[in-house]
């Protein structure tokens, strides 16, 4: 998937080898480590041909056999921390780099003392980019209908594309609903909407990704369904969505962390998976029905966005790749 984003952004891509060695059998566990092995040496041959000036990297398990070989090479690194808790990886690979940016000021206590930076969630032109006007008129909305945005990311987030089916029609007499379905569940998806009454069709909207178009979703939307992942903490706050936050229950607590740093400053609600389908209808009926309290939620998202995120991360590491870091400033610098 990285591959085809990244080709789509005319970027050149290079793959490395690679597996992940947590939450897997032993066999595997041999496997993936072989392949870890092989990435550091593939690395080492990139870093030789690139000569890259310094290494941004946001962890994951192949990040840790290119980190490694950059720190033989001497190519300073920057680790940019998503989600509010580090992966462990990022924990380990933070231990070799130079400065560490991350989304929000709770991050900081993960990492050494005056080495982390707030800095906010990047976003690019391609997500800031977009009015609610506009976005509403290049996804063919009504401009004066309120618009609900579903989505779980680019795979899709099945157990919310399912719940959503159960609840198409209560939902679209509430709002016209836009749903951004994954490439997963896209067939079963494309398949009940054929089978919807006219006047709900008229009212639900599917993709199976936006790509450039993502934030006119954003951008237009009055309130989101969504899962808690690092998109989130940058996303929402930009446009002040207000959000229903379905954390990802099988997986390590990071989207949990996420969605509850929101919903504590006032800018979400979070939702458990497991009761979606049940809550759905209510909870996003609670927030249409409530004007007063989506611009309250609005408010609380906007107050804690960062729209020079991309340019403080850009300014890191072009210092960083010239050679001339400063000492770390106190830790919360930017925050």
């Amino acid at each position: 998937m990285e591959g085809e984003l990244v080709d789509r952004a005319g970027i050149p891509f290079i793959g490395i080898p690679g597996g992940g060695l947590h939450g897997v059998g032993v066999t595997r566990v041999l496997r993936n480590g072989w392949d870890l092995l092989r990435a550091f040496f593939a690395a080492q041959k990139h870093l030789r041909q690139e000569q890259p000036a310094a290494l941004l990297t946001t962890g994951g398990y192949i990040s840790g056999p290119v980190a490694a070989a950059a720190r033989l090479h001497y190519t300073p690194i920057l680790v940019f921390v998503p989600d509010i808790e580090p992966a462990q990886s990022v924990k380990a690979i933070a231990r070799l780099a130079a400065r560490v940016a991350v989304s929000v000021p709770a991050s900081l206590r993960y990492f050494a003392e005056r080495k982390a930076v707030v800095t906010g969630y990047p976003l690019g032109r391609r997500i800031t980019g977009w009015t609610r006007q506009a976005g509403r008129e290049a996804l063919g909305l009504d401009p004066q209908v309120p618009l609900l945005l579903v989505f779980g990311g680019s795979r899709g987030a099945r157990s919310i594309n399912r719940a959503l089916l159960e609840r198409v029609e209560a939902l679209t007499a509430l709002a016209e609903v836009l749903h951004v379905t994954g490439t997963l569940d896209w067939p079963e998806v494309a398949a009940a909407r054929e089978a919807l009454p006219a006047g709900v069709r008229a009212r639900y909207h599917i993709h199976p990704y936006l790509h450039d178009r993502m934030g006119a979703a954003l951008a237009a939307a009055d309130l989101a369904v969504s899962r808690a992942g690092a998109g989130v903490l940058g996303e929402f706050p930009h446009f002040g969505l207000p959000a229903i936050l379905v954390p990802y229950p099988y997986a390590w607590r990071y989207q949990r962390v996420n969605a509850d740093w929101l919903a504590h400053r006032g800018a979400a609600v979070v939702v458990e998976d497991g009761e979606l389908s049940a809550e759905m209808v209510p909870a996003v009926a609670a927030l249409l029905e409530d004007e007063a309290r989506r611009r309250q939620m609005a408010e609380a998202a906007r107050a804690v966005a960062r729209p020079d995120a991309a340019q403080r991360i850009a300014k890191l590491l072009l210092t960083l790749g010239q050679g001339d870091m400063p000492a770390p400033g106190p830790a919360a610098e930017g925050g």
